[in-house]
């Protein structure tokens, strides 16, 4: 969505349920895709789209369903690797920790994503009520969980947690949001270890806080597990603070080691440290990337 809105183009935005037993089956052995997709979500029909953008694996069979049933109009785009059909696929926008390469291939330095200094400058006034008897330096914690690559342990999130209880004691602002990831028993070791001291901590009800968070803050943690998360902080120009997990990958390792050397993120060391950078502007340059490569298409179909 983040790449849609900065093409400026008209949007439509399609969420897919996808029925058995295509679900169960990995997106090269969806051999009929349009007629993967159960009622449950949207339907893909005509008119066809000029561009069609889709993210992760399972949007990849659609994707190409569409690209193919508009007779190869639609130009087809697709935000991350979905290792499937990357012939076909007229521009794969990938961080540049991701090994693909190629001529359709445009690498970013983290992902693309919604934030804007226009959104982070609304979202922050909608947001200054609840954090208003914070205390300043506020400090946005945003929390992952476990993947394929992390995992969290009951030691490291006590040691998180008092290092954050530190930061309230030393009189810094804590303002909390977790994501579809993070565990339950992450939450109640955070509540149980800041009891007593002034934080903010969203618990998912009413409108998310996420982007006045970020708008609002000094400074910024976020746990290694997320590539998104420290991508939509780096956009900020705020010091993005790492806090590590147990785990990690090849891919994850590339990925911080580039944000560390670009000047962006520091580890977390239960200190909080003031730097400043050029925030990158990925989505901004894959949207003037993919206008670039419609405009030579069309001019070599004229």
């Amino acid at each position: 969505m983040g790449l849609a809105e900065a093409l400026q183009y008209p949007i439509v935005e399609k969420r897919l349920a996808v029925r058995a037993p295509w679900r169960h089956l990995p997106p090269q052995l969806w051999l009929m895709p349009l007629n993967a997709l159960s009622g449950a979500g949207d339907r893909l029909a005509p008119p066809w789209p000029d561009i069609v953008i889709g993210c992760g694996r399972n949007s990849a069979a659609p994707a190409r369903a569409v690209k193919r049933a508009s007779g190869g109009a639609a130009f087809w785009v697709q935000v991350q690797d979905p290792h499937v059909a990357r012939a076909e696929i007229d521009l794969m926008v990938v961080p540049s920790h991701d090994p693909a390469s190629g001529p359709n291939v445009f690498h970013t330095l983290g992902a693309v994503h919604r934030v804007t200094p226009a959104k982070l400058a609304l979202d922050s006034v909608r947001l200054a009520v609840a954090l208003a008897d914070l205390p300043r330096p506020l400090i946005a914690v945003l929390l992952g969980g476990g993947n394929r690559a992390y995992r969290v342990t009951a030691e490291r999130i006590d040691a998180f947690a008092a290092q954050l209880a530190a930061l309230a004691d030393r009189h810094y602002g804590l303002a909390i949001t977790p994501s579809r990831r993070t565990a339950p028993e992450t939450i109640a070791v955070l509540r149980a270890t800041l009891a007593g001291r002034a934080y903010f901590l969203w618990d998912g009800t009413g409108d998310n806080p996420y982007f006045g968070l970020l708008g609002s803050a000094d400074a910024i943690i976020v746990t290694a597990d997320s590539v998104s998360m420290i991508s939509e902080a780096a956009a900020t120009g705020k010091p993005v603070h790492i806090a590590d997990l147990a785990g990690g990958s090849a891919k994850f390792d590339r990925f911080h080691a580039g944000m560390r050397e670009a000047g962006i993120t520091r580890p977390f060391t239960g200190a909080i440290e003031e730097w400043t950078y050029d925030p990158p502007d990925d989505t901004v340059r894959a949207a003037a990337e993919i206008k670039r490569r419609l405009a030579l298409r069309a001019a070599a179909a004229a």
